[in-house]
Order: structure tokens, then sequence, then C-alpha cells
């Protein structure tokens, strides 16, 4: 149950918060490998971007892969959330008091989130692809996928179970880091309050400002790490499967870095913000009203046994 929790509370929050998943990814592919000021700037800024598509793609490219994004989100996120649940819920993150253990609430967090990106990998990619696509404003590798099926089938027939495991390297230290930040913010943020008994009567506004602040902690720590895994994901590859544009993480960051600087990896960031806080407060809350309400019914039922 811990795991479909997980999934559903992201998956929820994902319905409100992908067209500017939709957008951040646009300004991650444009002017890829090109230095400022040699390529168009065809989104300026969140708004922009997001006004931009809306006109120019219709605003129903605003949604544009979201089919797989909710499956990445109920695999991703079910197993991360769900895993981190179950390891606090038998006491194996918290002390003997029930107080949250740092450093045991960061291995959970980044556990989960490492197991959770490695098997929804396909469905991270295909979402990618299928966001950076338009018929008016090409910016990335265009792969004219026509849907999540279709897409997985036609990369497993191309280069096999390695094809769907395209950009996994990047996705991996992307959730290391950024589930690790925001799990562990969220958890720690709400039992400092509980313990100097801030907003007390009011669990649902502590769990608003602990997702408010896990969302700037994240949007920090994960920029980088998410630039470099929608380019990996992006990528066109050749006949044997290989990248066109980068061989791994590391040579897609070190290409970056040569051709765009450090600006190369917070494009975006402002659309980023914008996206995870939303996301981060409507997944959190979510998962954390619905674990409460979890928690009631195995009550209730205890006490009718």
């Amino acid at each position: 149950m811990e795991f479909l929790i997980g999934g559903a509370a992201t998956m929820a929050a994902s319905v409100f918060t992908n067209p500017l998943e939709v957008a951040k990814t646009r300004m991650q592919l444009q002017g890829e490998l090109k230095a400022k000021g040699q390529y168009t700037v065809h989104y300026k800024n969140p708004l922009h971007a997001v006004y931009t598509i809306a006109r120019v793609d219709g605003i129903a490219a605003l949604q544009n892969g979201l089919v797989p994004a909710l499956w990445q989100q109920l695999f991703r996120n079910g197993i991360r959330l769900g895993i981190y649940q179950t390891l606090y819920t038998h006491g194996l993150t918290t002390d003997e008091n029930g107080k949250k253990i740092f450093w045991k609430t960061m291995a959970a967090s980044c556990f989960g989130a490492v197991c959770g990106a490695s098997i929804s990998s396909p469905f991270f990619m295909i979402k990618t692809r299928i966001q950076a696509q338009s018929s008016h404003i090409a910016v990335g590798y265009q792969h004219k996928h026509a849907g999540m099926m279709s897409a997985l089938y036609e990369v497993f027939k191309q280069n096999g179970i390695k094809g769907l495991y395209q950009g996994v390297g990047a996705a991996i230290p992307r959730a290391a880091f950024g589930g690790t930040a925001q799990v562990t913010t969220f958890a720690m943020t709400k039992d400092w309050m509980n313990e100097k008994n801030l907003y007390a009567k009011h669990p649902l506004f502590q769990s608003f400002l602990a997702s408010m602040l896990s969302g700037i902690i994240v949007c920090l720590v994960m920029q980088p790490f998410d630039v470099v895994s929608t380019r990996l994901y992006n990528q066109g590859v050749d006949a044997h499967g290989r990248g066109l544009l980068y061989i791994n993480f590391f040579d897609c960051c070190k290409k970056i870095w040569k051709s765009e600087g450090l600006n190369g990896f917070y494009k975006g960031t402002g659309l980023s913000y914008f996206r995870l806080a939303p996301h981060t407060v409507l997944c959190l809350v979510f998962w954390d009203e619905l674990n409460k309400l979890h928690e009631k019914y195995k009550t209730k039922n205890l006490n009718i046994i």
C-alpha cells in the first residue's frame, strides 16, 4: 500500500505540473552545445516559454508526454516514497523515541530514489522525447514518436533493452541528489516543527511549509543533473544504439561545460523551480495526507478486530 500511495500522490501532482515540465525540457535543450549568443532564443523565460508553446503548437501541446510522465511517476515515486515509508514504518530511520535520524533518513531517501529512477527510466526517456517534439520550433533532436507504446516498441525493436535504458546513467545521480534532498528536507523540517510545537494544530499547513522549503532545496541541488539527464535522454542514436552527441554522463558534462559554460547546466532553472515548487508541494502534501488516511484505516480495522 505504501508504494501505491507514493505513486498516486505524485501522479496527481504531475497532472498539474506537466505543462511546466514541457516548457522546462524545451528550455534545457535550446542552444544545445552552443555558446550564449550563438543560437536563437525561442523561449526567453518561464512565462514566455509556456506562452510560446501554447501559441505555436497549441494549448494541448502543454500536456505533451503526460501519459509516460504518469507512468514514470507511478514507478519512480511509487517505489521511491514506498521504500522510504516502509523503512520508516519499521523504525529503520528513527531512534527509540521515534525521532528521525538525519543520516538514516538520507540513506533511506537515496536508496528509494535510485531504485525508482532505475526502474522508471524508459518512461522518463520517452516522456522527455515527446515533450521536446514540435512541428514548428525544433530544439534538440526530434524523435517524432506518435505515442508512448509505439515509442517503447520502436526503441526496443531498434536497440533492445539497452536502448530503453539510454540515459539511465544520468538519471541515477539526478535521483540520488534530488530525491535525497526532497524527502530528507521535508521529513526533518516536519520533525523540527513538531519539536518546536509550530502549527501543531494545523498539520496540513506544516506539510505545506515543509514541502515549500523542500522544493527550493531540490531545485538548487538537482538542476545540473536534470539538464544532463534531459540531454542524454533526448539525443539521437546511431544504428548500434550509440549516442550521436554524448557517450555517457561524464562526456555530456564535459561537452556542456566546454561549449556552454556553467550557464549551460542551469538552463531552465526558473522553470525548474516553478515546476518543482508546486510539484513538490502537491506531491508531498498528497503523500502525507494519504499516509494519514491509511494509518487511520489500519487503526480503525485493528480496533474492530
